[in-house]
């Protein structure tokens, strides 16, 4: 199969909470037992970004400044539960390189509550909200409903290669392939359910953080091991439960106070330890999936001399807690959860093993994208394009500092509304919704970030000057909203999911 375009082809390959720690490229933490070579395999042919952040890590609001290249507050989708309908009449990246002649496709997982525009094809999950199902997904494939059978993982990849097959190849394409793993409830394939049955992987140095320093803020949430449900932890319920009584049955763990016990021997932190193993095993399965399937993509580009021509990007929305402080889940500015994983692969630009470690936001994807493509990015685009970063050439004048804003509260996780500032060294944080709490973490000192320095006459001047830094950066981005609209924005019901409103 031969293109007659010659502009590059794009595949965007988009999964859900994965975190840095779980790719090999990245972390050695699982790479003896749980390697990544696929995903590896695209940084040693192409550029690995080391600093790359979410600018709101929760799944919808981070899909929607990936698309748009805006913050949350401009593109006015700020978090899931209840967070409204993205609106589809903005300008979005693939609209552009649609308009560019480009043909494009969405599969997999979208969550965004309105319908996909810009896109020539698209069969995204509908199940649970959008948040998809593992097993047997429906799909909205243009418009219409179709129930599946098969794992998720796999069956996306087939849809997504049945397009690449089918397409017009007088065209360049953009394929935006979102795997709904590895997000809860981690549910691995039949063959790797259990894959890695007889190892025990270590607990994070922290795991048994204390919240020292951080009583109000990392110390009270819920996302600790006590709040894994029993689908989480893969419980066989009791026979002859009606759906309703069925559900309630599975969702026991998710409020205070309903720990899941599996076994009446097991307590206190040999419970926790239990929890983790269990969690961390199916994680790190579905992975194992998403890895085989990029392999599937990566053979086939290869198979059909479309290799040197086409751009090829692994990211996830944001990353996500391994055990680290002892938790799962994402959401804070803490490293674990903020950073994405970003790996581009394009022969004929980027140098293979190349390392960025410039600051780089999720919104100055798209911008980037257009770039490579010969599309024009309208100035209204917040984020800019690191093209130039991606081949050794960053610019002077490129940020040293990106900013963060988390809104959605209480749920899920009870995790305080704030934001603020990440520079190279340091990470200055404002928690507001029924506070007036900062941190300040050095990072170069305390990569794990234990150490509130946040009341350090040593760090005086050093805070003066990233509150300043910080103030400048939410007036440039726009965000000047006060107290009581941004705690509006987390208490208000936008309808969308788990709204209740249709």
């Amino acid at each position: 199969m031969k293109d007659s375009s010659k502009k590059p082809n794009i595949i965007f390959i988009f999964s859900d909470d994965h975190a840095t720690n779980a790719i090999s490229a990245y972390s050695k933490r699982f790479a003896a037992i749980a390697p990544t070579p696929n995903i590896d395999l695209l940084a040693n042919e192409g550029a690995i970004l080391t600093n790359a952040f979410s600018t709101n890590a929760i799944c919808g609001p981070s899909r929607a400044s990936v698309i748009t290249g805006k913050y949350s507050h401009v593109n006015k989708y700020y978090k899931n539960y209840q967070g409204g309908y993205f609106d589809g009449s903005q300008w979005t990246f693939p609209k552009a390189l649609q308009a560019g002649g480009y043909e494009t496709a969405l599969v997999g997982k979208w969550h965004l509550a309105s319908t996909p525009q810009g896109f020539d094809y698209y069969k995204y999950h509908i199940d649970h909200g959008e948040q998809g199902v593992y097993w047997d997904p429906t799909y909205n494939e243009n418009g219409k409903k179709v129930k599946e059978k098969g794992y998720a993982t796999n069956i996306t990849t087939d849809f997504a290669l049945n397009w690449l097959q089918e397409r017009d190849t007088t065209k360049a394409f953009c394929l935006l392939l979102q795997y709904k793993a590895p997000h809860r409830e981690w549910t691995p394939d039949e063959k790797y359910v259990n894959l890695y049955e007889n190892e025990t992987f270590p607990l994070p140095d922290n795991f048994y953080d204390t919240y020292v320093g951080r009583e109000k803020t990392a110390g009270d949430t819920h996302m600790t091991m006590d709040f894994f449900n029993r689908r989480d932890m893969k419980l066989t319920p009791p026979d002859s439960l009606s759906k309703k009584e069925l559900n309630k049955w599975f969702d026991f763990g998710n409020n205070p106070g309903e720990i899941v016990i599996p076994n009446p021997d097991l307590k206190g932190n040999a419970l926790k330890e239990w929890k983790f193993q269990r969690y961390i095993k199916d994680y790190l399965a579905t992975i194992k999936s998403v890895d085989d399937n990029i392999g599937r993509v990566l053979k086939y580009l290869k198979d059909n001399n479309l290799d040197e021509n086409t751009i090829i990007v692994y990211a996830s929305d944001q990353g996500f807690f391994l055990g680290e402080h002892g938790w799962f889940d994402k959401r804070f500015m803490y490293e674990e959860s903020m950073r994405m994983p970003f790996i581009i692969r394009y022969p004929k630009l980027i140098k293979p093993k190349t390392v960025v470690d410039d600051v780089i936001s999720n919104i100055d994807i798209a911008p980037t994208l257009l770039e490579l493509g010969g599309i024009e990015v309208p100035k209204e685009v917040q984020g800019k394009s690191f093209v130039d970063n991606l081949q050794g050439k960053t610019s002077k004048k490129w940020r040293q500092s990106m900013y963060y804003h988390y809104y959605e509260y209480p749920f899920w996780h009870h995790v305080q509304p704030h934001y603020g500032i990440r520079t190279e060294r340091y990470k200055l944080i404002h928690f507001y919704y029924n506070m007036d709490v900062w941190e300040l973490y050095d990072l170069k000192n305390d990569p794990s970030e234990m150490t509130n320095l946040i009341h350090s006459k040593k760090h005086a001047s050093v805070i003066k000057k990233l509150k300043k830094e910080l103030a400048t950066l939410k007036s440039e981005y726009g965000n000047n909203m006060t107290f009581d609209e941004l705690r509006a924005i987390s208490d208000k019901n936008f309808g969308g999911h788990e709204s209740g409103k249709k």
